[in-house]
């Protein structure tokens, strides 16, 4: 997510970055906005709430007056079998990568409809969204929905002029 703001940042963007841990989102913004004189937003959110979704929005209009392109970059896992997961443990994951990534999707979606906006949503995937993966069944359920997501609402709200992609990196060093 960092690395990806940076780069929206460097090309003229302005950025707004939503996570539960409000310091660490104070911190990245400052740096991010220390490295490319750009102007970035923190706001504290849990994609799970939908109401918090609605205020990230919310904040972004009064700011930027506009949003138009939607980057879904929420993630959680447990690496375990899954036989040693909680049922709490699968719903959490689940919650966080479908409902959060559905929760985003929704609300902006409709806002884009209702201002006849042609947004961007990118959704950001697993290479096992397509394959499954031992070890890391929440993530790789909640990321499959993401992608079939993804591939309904391409079809769906392509006549509003809005473009709905994943992408699926595959695993990248990171501290």
């Amino acid at each position: 997510g960092k690395s990806m703001s940076i780069e929206f940042l460097k090309l003229g963007a302005n950025v707004v970055i939503a996570s539960r841990n409000f310091e660490k989102l104070e911190a990245a913004a400052k740096e991010m906005e220390e490295e490319t004189g750009g102007s970035i937003l923190p706001l504290q959110c849990n994609v799970k709430e939908y109401s918090e979704v609605e205020n990230v929005l919310s904040k972004t209009l009064e700011k930027y007056n506009s949003l138009d392109v939607l980057v879904n970059n929420a993630a959680g896992n447990f690496i375990s079998p899954t036989e040693r997961l909680s049922h709490r443990g699968f719903d959490a994951i689940v919650d966080i990568v479908l409902k959060g990534s559905y929760n985003c999707t929704l609300e902006i979606g409709k806002y884009w409809i209702k201002n006849k906006i042609k947004g961007v949503t990118l959704n950001i995937v697993t290479t096992y969204s397509w394959t499954g993966s031992g070890y890391v069944v929440p993530s790789a359920c909640a990321k499959a929905g993401v992608l079939a997501m993804t591939r309904s609402l391409g079809s769906e709200w392509g006549k509003y002029g809005i473009r709905t992609n994943a992408i699926a990196p595959g695993p990248f060093p990171t501290e």
